[in-house]
């Protein structure tokens, strides 16, 4: 009994020398890449939304032919746009919350206001008393009598689940207290909320030139003899050491990360298996993604397992990799205004298969949402087109996650390998560049 009683000892000092490290790393990041409080996290989700408010949103309500834009949504079944725009300190609406955008012009602009049992934010003006008018429905009503718009938008799409945020309950619910005048003049708000959630402003731009810093910092962190020890280490260790890493920076990742490793061993593909032992030799690739400030990042990238006297990769590994670089450099050369997503995807590929690649496109917006709504390029399995999102035009301020994966057969090893990667960039209407420069090196993990 004491001897177990010593052991656990030692394992509970071994894991607080871990936590304290781990307390210390966390610092370093903190301080780099200015990651703040939670309070002042939601001063600056507040001050943004403000700003999107005032000068975004009166452009995109005009070029999507909106005067009114109404949301409506019930606490636990939140509209994904609704989300983005309720304050910092809010985890979701409460009871039925319904926000309300209405476009007085030029000189006023758009007039924010909340018809909610509670107070929304400074952003939006309380429009419903219920002392005076005890249906909210009624409420909402008289809100758009007294505006007349002629088009009213709601959030209903055939094409985005992200602009599809109108429950059946709450259009029925609405349908049945508007007068027939009214009620002909709903639309689909399709195109404003895809652009609210696509388009950028310029400080979103820097908080997300930070947030992929910080990811890749996290990568090359990952990847590196402080987490990975060859022959020991295995994949689903290094999923999880991600996971914890981002957690103990008070952050979360939108979606488990993925490690996938690739050998000479002929008969292996590409594996994921959790209980494989990373070994010299191998390449490493890593899926990862961040949430902060209501932004996401998406990065993928490679390393390699240096062997007991290599200082550096395999030519033929450098080779592969020049090669996933080359149908990036092909794909973002064919963002012009006015293009659609199936138009670069076509002409991307045109080129990479001229150049002897065998490319796969999977070019996706990302923002509000990893798989944000917007101007789709490809899909791993659509390569010839996307239907809908494909076939939207791309817009200027809008970021991408310029995914992709190239295929080639490498001799040394008398096999195909995959190289898949994934940068997040910024397409300013006029040309598309890196949000943080992109993975043109394979990162090398020391043998030990």
């Amino acid at each position: 009994m004491l001897l177990y009683v010593k052991k656990l000892l030692s394992v509970v000092a071994l894991l607080t020398l871990s936590f304290i490290s781990i307390a210390q790393q966390s610092d370093d990041l903190v301080k780099k890449f200015n990651i703040l409080p939670l309070q002042q996290r939601a001063e600056v989700v507040d001050q943004i939304l403000q700003k999107r408010v005032d000068t975004l949103l009166p452009q995109l309500m005009r070029r999507s032919n909106i005067d009114m834009w109404v949301l409506i949504s019930r606490e636990y079944n939140e509209d994904p746009v609704l989300e983005t725009m309720l304050p910092g300190d809010w985890f979701g609406a409460r009871r039925r919350t319904i926000l309300v955008f209405t476009d007085l012009g030029k000189e006023q602009g758009v007039r924010a206001e909340a018809i909610s049992t509670y107070d929304v934010s400074g952003v939006f003006k309380k429009a419903w008393d219920k002392t005076t008018e005890p249906n909210q429905m009624q409420a909402l009503v008289k809100l758009i009598d007294r505006y007349q718009p002629n088009r009213i938008g709601i959030n209903v799409s055939d094409t985005y689940g992200l602009a599809d945020g109108l429950a059946a309950s709450d259009k029925q619910l609405l349908q049945r207290h508007l007068p027939a005048n009214l009620s002909q003049r709903l639309v689909s708000a399709e195109e404003l909320a895809v652009s609210w959630l696509d388009t950028r402003i310029d400080e979103e731009v820097e908080m997300h030139r930070n947030l992929v810093g910080l990811t890749k910092a996290i990568i090359h962190e990952g990847f590196s003899t402080k987490v990975i020890r060859p022959r020991k280490t295995t994949i689903g260790d290094l999923v999880w050491w991600f996971r914890e890493r981002v957690n103990g920076l008070g952050l979360d990742t939108w979606f488990q990360p993925a490690i996938r490793l690739q050998r000479k061993y002929k008969k292996m593909g590409v594996s994921q298996d959790p209980d494989e032992i990373i070994m010299p030799g191998d390449l490493l690739h890593v899926d990862f993604g961040i949430h902060y400030l209501r932004l996401n990042s998406d990065i993928q990238q490679h390393a390699y397992v240096l062997k007991a006297q290599e200082k550096t990769a395999p030519r033929y590994l450098k080779q592969a990799l020049g090669e996933g670089n080359k149908l990036q450099d092909l794909l973002l050369k064919q963002f012009k205004p006015g293009r659609s997503g199936n138009e670069i995807l076509s002409r991307a590929r045109e080129q990479a298969l001229l150049a002897g690649l065998r490319p796969m496109i999977y070019t996706h917006p990302i923002g509000y949402h990893g798989h944000g709504a917007g101007t789709t390029i490809g899909k791993w399995d659509s390569q010839h087109g996307v239907a809908g999102d494909g076939d939207r035009k791309i817009y200027p301020d809008a970021a991408y996650s310029i995914e992709l994966n190239v295929t080639t057969f490498v001799k040394e090893w008398q096999k195909d390998v995959m190289i898949m990667l994934e940068e997040n960039a910024f397409y300013n209407g006029d040309k598309v560049e890196y949000l943080v420069p992109r993975q043109n090196n394979l990162i090398l993990i020391n043998y030990k």
